[in-house]
Order: structure tokens, then sequence, then C-alpha cells
């Protein structure tokens, strides 16, 4: 005998289910909101191949009696300050974000860097701007050296709980410090920029800064990571600089915390600066302008040859 009612394909609640589902994926797929493009990004990039920078760095035949810089990627930069070796900003994993012990979440790197942890020489001193993930990140500085000394910003100290470095120093603006280590002395003083140091975005107590390193009488800015403010013209009485070290990238639509390369180029000509190196730009996908926009407006913005250096791993070294 035929049943009286034909039984449901679906029950009302596997109904509302799907159909939540089906919202979500609109949502996800659609959506201009943050959380949904974040999803979107992690997705697209997940099958993305990571380019092989076309320069690789060779600090080991590195002049010690000259200053020589390398770009190893985002605000990463190797320097040789007269044998003394910096190291700023370091980020060399393939993703920068939330450290959860098995894994970063965050932004895939578009280009890998330029030398691995271990292709890099002894680290003397570490230099953190500010407590942003893709400036202080943590499973970088947790294979660096316990010989390897660090100077970070205001109320960033915690962060380097269980870390091997020996001391890590704490500058306010205007703070001064010398650090001593085995191959002499370099001086660091921090100086303001405009951004803002929060890592959760609720710890708005934290830091940032610019610094001015100098050594055998010679100066080196690095600008950390700002928007354009006028505080670099209170550099100029004490240079000249031999270089600067400034962020070009990540302006569109973030100018309220990052500089277009027009004001990078200005503020560094506040300052006096002789070189300008960029940073910040063509390494992870943090602003909408593009892997090659800034560097095509710095060029246009600055006299060629005062640029030390365009592409991830390129080097540059004063004669």
């Amino acid at each position: 005998m035929s049943p009286k009612y034909k039984k449901n394909l679906i029950s009302k609640r596997q109904f509302l289910a799907l159909g939540c589902l089906g919202a979500m994926g609109l949502w996800l797929t659609y959506s201009d909101q943050y959380a949904p493009r974040m999803v979107r990004e992690l997705v697209a990039d997940a099958g993305r191949l990571i380019l092989k920078p076309k320069y690789t760095p060779q600090p080991a035949s590195w002049d010690d009696n000259t200053i020589t810089a390398s770009w190893l990627g985002h605000s990463t930069v190797l320097v040789n300050f007269f044998g003394l070796t910096i190291l700023t900003d370091p980020v060399l994993f393939l993703r920068i974000g939330a450290d959860f012990g098995i894994g970063t979440v965050g932004p895939k790197r578009l280009v890998a860097p330029a030398l691995t942890l271990g292709q890099l020489p002894a680290i003397d001193l570490v230099l953190l701007s500010h407590a942003h993930m893709d400036h202080l990140d943590l499973p970088t500085l947790k294979r660096l050296s316990t010989t390897t000394q660090a100077v970070t910003a205001h109320a960033t100290g915690d962060l380097f709980t269980g870390m091997p470095m020996k001391q890590a120093t704490e500058l306010r603006w205007g703070d001064k410090t010398t650090v001593k280590t085995q191959n002499g002395e370099v001086r660091v003083k921090a100086f303001e920029v405009k951004h803002w140091g929060a890592r959760w975005r609720s710890d708005t107590y934290r830091g940032y800064n610019g610094y001015v390193l100098e050594r055998e009488g010679k100066k080196i800015i690095f600008g950390g990571d700002t928007a354009m403010t006028d505080s670099f013209r209170s550099l100029r009485h004490g240079g000249p600089y031999e270089l600067a070290i400034m962020p070009i990238g990540a302006y569109q639509p973030w100018v309220c915390s990052h500089c277009t390369p027009e004001q990078s180029v200005r503020m560094a000509n506040d300052a006096g600066a002789n070189y300008f190196l960029p940073i910040h730009h063509k390494t992870f996908k943090l602003g909408q302008e593009g892997p090659s926009e800034p560097i095509r407006r710095l060029e246009g913005a600055v006299e060629k040859e005062r640029i030390a250096l365009r592409d991830v791993g390129e080097t540059f070294s004063l004669s």
C-alpha cells in the first residue's frame, strides 16, 4: 500500500541550515567588509606561489670599512655599519600575523626573503620601530642569537619575554642609548614619527619610533613606519645623514598611517639625507596601490642617482 504522505526530503531544520550556509557563502563572496575580504584573500593566497627575489646578498664579502645595506624585503634591511651588523624590523618567514605556535595566520609574502635566517651573518643589533605584526615578528625574533641586542619602542619590552636576546632597550622619542657589542659601539636615538603602536588595537599605550644611528662620525636614518609629518625637520641640525631608510607603500587607502612615495622623499629631504633606501612595499599586499606603483612614483619624485636600491635583495654600498 502506498503511504498516505510522502516523506519530506529534508527537515525544516536542515532547510534553515542550508539557507544560512547559502547566505554565509554570499556574504563571504561579495561583501566588502573587512572579515569576508580577509577570508577571500586567505583563500586566494593559499594557492599562490611566492616569487623568488632576483638578487641574493653576499654579506660575507662586505667591506667592514664602509656602510653597506641590503633590502631583505618589507621593512627588513641588513646593514653593515663599519663592521657592526644591524637588522631592522626583521620579518623572515612566509607569513605575517598572529602566531598561534603551529603557524602564523595572516598575509602571505609576494616575494621570498632575500636571505633566510640561516644565511644571516651574526647580528649585533636588532632595531624595532613598533609592535605591529609586520614589523615585530615573534617567530623571527625567536630564531636570533643570544648575543644579539635589541632596541625597541616604549612599552614593547614585554613582547621579548622568552626571547634569546640578552637585552632589549626601550626608547621614547628623544631618548638615546649607546649599544656596545663585540664589534664596537653604535649610538641610537629615537625620534617622533606619525603612526600608531598597538599590536591588538586595544594596547594603545605602546610606542612607535624612527631612529638615528651614529657610528664612526656617520649617521643613518631608519624611518620605521610613518605617515607624512614635519618631525623629520628637527633632525636636520644633527646631520648630514648618509642614508635614509624610508617607507613608501601601503598608503592607499591608509594615508593617515603610511606616507606616499612623494611624502617620504619630502621627509628625507627635510632631514637632509643624501641617499634614499625605499622599504615597506612590494613584499606583502597591505595597500591597494599594488606592488609596482610605489617604486614608479618614487622614481618620479627623487633624483634617480639618490635611490640606493629598488628591488628585494639588492645591495647598496657607500664608496
